[in-house]
């Protein structure tokens, strides 16, 4: 799924107006129609009292527009007309003649200075105020009537983006706190940054009908992966494949006391298909890697405690390093060594992403088409500090240009930069994979993939998809608290046969 800015939104409206071709409040009517029975799927009762906030333009013809729809579906309405400027778009005029009449849906005026509603406690409020198309913060008045919706004792709804939230860009200002968003079309950018979960909550996103076309022809360098996205990637097994048809991982891991990770993602490794893996470990952890993965071959470093050297890497199809390795002198030293005579692309995780925050000149020897898979605080050890998730997106796009590499920057929406600036932000996983080993067994499988011969954004893709796929597998079964990394490996099967329909 694309994620287009709100100026791409506006023009795929005009397009689709002009071309479907519907006039513009008949689609008005279907994005309202679309937003309707996602409401009255999610809030079923009719019982508690709605308020919607309407402003002047085309996000409060929308609230008008979905007041009328939920009271002919029993919903107890009241909207509130919020005078803001001067005038109001042609469509919301429509729509609030459109109300049935004899008071059958109350309309109250909230006028510039005037006095703040008094709202039942469990009550439902649905925000129609300030659309996409807003270009400075809320201040003043409307900025206070924000605040006041956000004390409220109620549950907060946003029809297709908060009121205050800027669409593609970092948000300054007062906005409405929404428990649910529901987008249209297509997600909003700001919805994948941390600093805006408070304001957007759960996000779903419906398609309204926009022109296919269009859709298909409007460039960007933003996605949302999602199954339909995902689904086409994933290779059907030949029935005469063995295992030397799906690679040979070698995986670098593991140092004294931190044997754990190697374990994990050598699981992980072998889940995720790999005909064959090795764990190269130093000597204190040939036993446990041998116990704890016997499907595993051990390639035993001469060191007793930690990583010293490279094995040879011919007949390895994808390697992946950092697990546990620790940051000792020799460490470092085999990682350098590791970088320059690697000639197939690398994943690189953990340790041994700090080693590179600590030794920046080393990125020039990173393999082209290598895979990183920082979180945010090893993101910024490698590459500097951010004041937001934009300024981070842009400069993770630019340092995967740079450097011809993808970065897998984990989050809630974890996001793939690839070598040509193009990124791909997550649809699944839970907070319950917030657990110690989640990333080892990310690192794991993607590596794993990598073997069988997928390319190397394919590989990020599919693995950061089917890691959040069996986290959230795993949640469903276990709750997110009681969640361990390896629960999420032991879900690997199920994950792929949810892929494969």
């Amino acid at each position: 799924m694309k994620i287009f800015t709100a100026e791409q939104i506006r023009q795929l409206d005009a397009y689709t107006i002009e071309n479907e071709p519907i006039a513009s409040i008949d689609l008005m009517e279907r994005a309202a129609l679309t937003f309707t029975y996602w409401f009255i799927n999610q809030f079923p009762e009719t019982g508690s009292p709605i308020h919607i906030f309407c402003g002047p333009g085309n996000n409060g013809g929308d609230g008008l527009a979905i007041a009328r729809m939920l009271h002919h579906r029993f919903y107890d309405i009241t909207v509130y007309r919020c005078h803001i400027g001067g005038s109001t778009s042609e469509d919301f005029d429509v729509n609030l003649g459109r109300l049935p009449a004899h008071g059958g849906v109350p309309v109250h005026d909230i006028e510039k200075n005037g006095s703040f509603p008094e709202l039942p406690a469990g009550a439902i409020l649905i925000d129609g105020i300030f659309g996409s198309g807003l270009n400075r913060p809320v201040e003043g008045f409307w900025a206070e009537l924000l605040e006041h919706l956000n004390q409220q004792a109620a549950t907060r709804v946003a029809i297709d983006i908060p009121s205050g939230l800027f669409a593609d860009q970092p948000t300054r200002g007062v906005t409405f706190h929404a428990g649910h968003t529901f987008s249209f079309e297509v997600p909003k950018f700001a919805f994948f940054f941390p600093e805006n979960q408070q304001r957007v909550g759960h996000w779903v996103a419906q398609s309204i009908g926009l022109h296919p076309e269009a859709i298909e022809s409007t460039p960007t360098p933003y996605h949302f992966m999602d199954e339909a996205f995902i689904q086409p990637l994933l290779k059907r097994r030949d029935k005469y494949g063995h295992k030397g048809h799906f690679g040979h991982a070698l995986l670098l891991a593991g140092s004294y006391g931190k044997m754990g990770a190697a374990v994990l993602g050598s699981r992980a490794c072998l889940r995720a298909g790999a005909g064959l893996v090795s764990a190269h470990v130093p000597q204190c952890g040939y036993e446990i890697i041998q116990i704890s993965v016997p499907e595993a071959m051990a390639s035993i470093d001469r060191h007793p405690y930690q990583l010293s050297e490279i094995p040879g890497l011919e007949g390895y199809s994808a390697i992946g390093i950092g697990c546990g390795l620790g940051q000792k002198k020799a460490t470092r030293k085999a990682l350098l060594d590791l970088l320059k005579k690697a000639r197939q692309p690398l994943v690189i995780d953990a340790d041994a992403l700090n080693i590179l925050g600590k030794h920046p000149e080393w990125q020039q020897y990173i393999p082209e088409g290598s895979i990183l898979t920082p979180h945010p605080k090893e993101f910024e050890r490698l590459f500097g500090e951010t004041s937001n998730g934009f300024e981070r997106n842009e400069l993770q796009r630019k340092k995967a240009r740079e450097l011809g590499i993808h970065i897998v920057l984990k989050g809630a929406h974890t996001c793939i930069a690839a070598p040509d600036g193009t990124c791909y932000f997550n649809g699944t996983g839970n907070p319950g994979m917030a657990t110690a080993g989640s990333g080892d067994v990310l690192t794991g499988i993607i590596t794993g993939i990598l073997a069988q011969g997928y390319a190397p954004l394919e590989a990020a893709l599919l693995g950061v998809y089917l890691h959040g796929l069996a986290g959230d597998l795993a949640a469903e079964e276990l709750g997110q608290e009681a969640m361990i990394a390896g629960d999420i490996t032991e879900r690997l099967g199920s994950a792929f046969g949810v892929l494969r329909g």
